[in-house]
């Protein structure tokens, strides 16, 4: 039996975890790169947890140049076992208001411009994201947002655009009418994709901002009201994450969904046609079916 370990990607206004037992900032090496930042390690109520803030403390990190290969590596190689993802995003929904949040079981990844998978030429695997996020997370996010006293919606498709620009009103109305989405962000692709072929378990917190371009008023909303709604988003996001531990046990079985197993069949490449080079470099996020 595993022991648990809570990974949280902390988005824009989000870049610490409040209560924190042991805690440490610890640098990590990847053959993906550096991740955005060191991550934050201790425990809390009994369950180990990281943190990694994915812009970088200061935010220095745009969302196309967001390492997302080498912080999921970075997260697996310290031991994570689940990936609470919380990011800011723009609302398609009259029902769906700033302050507001989500929490993502489907995505449209509309990126273009970043690396998607950790697999390729010298070791090709496909692995399925038809259920790109964790029920049993998922649903330990929704109980704990409950808990805190915030408004959230179960369910929700992310439109994940590149950026860093926002929508045209063309744009936004194609997104909302045509395509169904909810919510808009820059940061959940390839980070979800990412989590899956890392088999990790994985949930998306989106914590709403804002209506995007598509929406009447848009233009009565100014920068200052925007920025108070994603400090205050940023405070219940730390209350929903320090609710989470107890929620989760410190013990880990196997998930029930097989989010832990997603590459069990997913590997393509012969063993004897496989590059050692591109073997070692996926020692952490795939080695349970490499060795």
């Amino acid at each position: 039996m595993a022991e648990t370990m809570i990974g949280v990607i902390g988005g824009s206004g989000l870049y610490d975890i409040d209560g924190l037992q042991n805690a440490a900032w610890t640098r990590v090496e990847t053959p993906w790169g550096d991740p955005s930042d060191a991550v934050l390690t201790g425990d809390l109520d009994g369950v180990k947890m990281a943190f990694l803030p994915r812009h970088g403390r200061g935010h220095v990190h745009s969302p196309t140049s967001v390492p997302y290969r080498a912080n999921i590596d970075a997260l697996k190689r310290l031991g994570v076992t689940d990936v609470v993802s919380v990011s800011a995003c723009g609302s398609f929904r009259e029902d769906m208001v700033p302050g507001d949040f989500v929490i993502i079981d489907q995505f449209i990844d509309r990126t273009f411009a970043r690396e998607k998978s950790f697999f390729g030429t010298g070791c090709v695997a496909h692995v399925s994201v038809a259920h790109p996020t964790c029920p049993r997370l998922s649903a330990a996010c929704l109980t704990a947002a409950q808990d805190a006293g915030i408004t959230v919606h179960m369910g929700g498709t992310y439109l994940a655009m590149e950026g860093p620009q926002f929508s045209t009103i063309a744009e936004s109305k194609m997104y909302r009418e045509s395509w169904g989405a909810d919510v808009i962000g820059m940061t959940n692709m390839p980070e979800a994709k990412l989590a899956r072929e890392a088999e990790l378990c994985y949930a998306s917190v989106a914590m709403i901002t804002d209506f995007d371009s598509w929406h009447p008023d848009h233009g009565a909303v100014d920068i200052s009201a925007i920025i108070a709604t994603l400090t205050d988003n940023a405070d219940k996001g730390r209350a929903l994450v320090s609710r989470l531990p107890k929620l989760l046990d410190a013990d880990r079985t196997l998930c029930e969904h097989g989010c832990d197993r997603a590459l069990e069949y997913a590997l393509l490449t012969a063993p004897d046609k496989r590059d050692p080079a591109v073997v070692a470099m996926l020692d952490a996020v795939a080695g349970r079916v490499l060795r």
